[in-house]
């Protein structure tokens, strides 16, 4: 089984980014996770490119349709999804009839260096991929003051996190057909 990660940010040294990894280390034997690392290559969209789509948006859309779910973290910039997910979620939408992601499972998950741990980002994030067609889990995971909040591996240093990063990972399995963490 096949997990597709998008991180929202595009910093090299990124907490969403690590966030994702340390996700991927706590998946069980046979689940890989496999994050994209195309999405600063991908343009503004534009309808008028909508039927040749440029080459990095072609490699996400692939990626997503040869994966069986997405696991989405995402920083929070002015309250919101940053622009760049935004852009690629939207290009990943058009044409309606054949996104890669209608029916899809997909969890969102965040942090950030300020005190909310990327909430609305989270919650815009699902509202996107779930008008979008994906099968999205109703959690979030805010990790707030990243900085502090994670360890080395990228995974919460709080245990309740964890558990709740563990629960929406479960949750994302059992949506696209494997077996739980606990399991």
């Amino acid at each position: 089984m096949r997990i597709l990660g998008l991180s929202g940010s595009l910093r090299g040294d990124s907490h969403n980014t690590r966030l994702l990894r340390g996700a991927g280390g706590l998946l069980p034997a046979g689940v890989e996770l496999e994050v994209f690392d195309q999405l600063a290559a991908i343009p503004p969209y534009s309808e008028d490119d909508e039927h040749e789509p440029p080459a990095a948006v072609a490699a996400l859309r692939a990626a997503i349709a040869a994966s069986d779910a997405v696991l989405v973290a995402t920083p929070e910039y002015n309250a919101s999804i940053p622009g760049q997910l935004k852009n690629a979620l939207d290009w990943i939408s058009r044409p309606v009839a054949t996104t890669p992601l209608r029916g899809k499972p997909a969890a969102v998950i965040g942090a950030s260096t300020g005190l909310f741990g990327a909430v609305w980002a989270q919650a815009e994030t699902r509202k996107v991929l779930s008008t979008i067609g994906a099968r999205v889990v109703d959690r979030e995971l805010p990790i707030a003051q990243a900085d502090e909040a994670l360890g080395a591996d990228g995974l919460p240093l709080d245990t309740d996190a964890l558990q709740q990063l563990s629960a929406t990972l479960d949750e994302l399995l059992e949506s696209a057909g494997a077996m739980p963490l606990a399991a």
